[in-house]
């Protein structure tokens, strides 16, 4: 037969072949590690929904920090559940607060570790939303003051990064401002810049009792639908000073992380959130399916889709399976 046509198997005939010529590569160094820090004592609850992840007060903070370098995983992402709330969500920029506190324990005992602090009001607020509330509505310019304020106090505990992620207007504008204006010239801001009204958020508000007490975030967070508005939230963030771009959620939204990789020249920043993690685990507990080559498969296509950096709940499986990988 006169066939002609391209041998694309001749790449694929033997484990070394392929590695030969792999393009994308995933390493312990990419994972950020997020951990909820619980004001109290004695508390290591694990999340009903996050099997694997728990609440921490900081005396059970130091076995899981430990274990956290031991696997050469250098950055975290810290969350905090206060004891009490209020309509301002003042513990979120109480100079005790409990990631404040946490920040401060972690730079103490491991200097050498990334601390990113998340920077926002709804796990304090006792109604659930990410500013303040007059009349039913997210109030978005009075809310930035308060976010200024919580990024000041979390840098001047020691973070490393600001992550601010409750997806105000101008939020990061303000808040490189307030932190210029304090003297935090040098702190960065990974934004989350472009962050989507999704479903996949459930397990993370019981993990953090961020749930709204009324309403949604519709009006603040961006439609599933949308995509060319991604890259307005992104462009606004660029030109406000962030320094990473954050991805929300992760796998729904690959064409997303890629658009603004190709468009913006800033470390993007993936987030592969609790609802996708929670889902991985429940299949897994099932023998649904083989968890480290589902978890190793879909954190390299984030990796292939464009994001310099994960944030994942599966950071420490994934880092022994790539030290054994090794």
């Amino acid at each position: 037969m006169d066939l002609q046509f391209n041998r694309h198997r001749r790449l694929r005939k033997s484990p070394n072949m392929r590695a030969l010529i792999r393009e994308n590569f995933l390493r312990t160094e990419d994972l950020i590690y997020p951990i909820f820090v619980a004001e109290g004592d004695d508390i290591k609850r694990e999340i009903p929904s996050m099997p694997g992840i728990y609440n921490l007060s900081l005396d059970h903070l130091e076995e899981e920090m430990n274990e956290v370098v031991s696997l050469g995983i250098k950055s975290v992402l810290l969350f905090g559940i206060p004891k009490e709330k209020d309509a301002c969500g003042e513990q979120a920029y109480h100079d005790h607060g409990i990631v404040q506190e946490a920040t401060r324990f972690i730079k103490a005992k491991y200097p050498e570790i990334i601390v990113i602090a998340d920077t926002c009001l709804c796990e304090y607020t006792d109604h659930g939303h990410c500013g303040l509330i007059e009349n039913g509505e997210v109030l978005n310019d009075a809310s930035l003051e308060l976010l200024v304020q919580t990024a000041v106090s979390q840098a001047k505990a020691g973070a490393d990064i600001i992550a601010p992620s409750n997806m105000m207007d101008g939020f990061t504008a303000a808040i490189r401002a307030g932190l210029d204006e304090a003297g935090f010239e040098d702190i960065p801001v990974m934004s989350y810049a472009v962050k989507y009204a999704s479903a996949f958020y459930g397990p993370f508000r019981d993990a953090a009792d961020s749930t709204p007490q009324f309403g949604d975030r519709k009006a603040y967070q961006m439609d599933p639908s949308n995509r060319m508005e991604a890259m307005r939230e992104a462009e606004s963030d660029l030109m406000e000073g962030a320094d990473f771009l954050i991805v929300k959620p992760g796998m729904p939204y690959l064409d997303i992380v890629r658009d603004v990789k190709n468009t913006i020249n800033l470390p993007i920043v993936i987030y592969n959130v609790s609802g996708e993690y929670s889902m991985v685990k429940a299949a897994a507990q099932n023998g649904w399916i083989d968890e480290q080559k589902i978890v190793m498969e879909m954190l390299t296509g984030m990796k292939r889709a464009g994001s310099d950096l994960i944030i994942t709940y599966h950071a420490k499986d994934a880092a022994r399976w790539i030290k054994e990988q090794d």
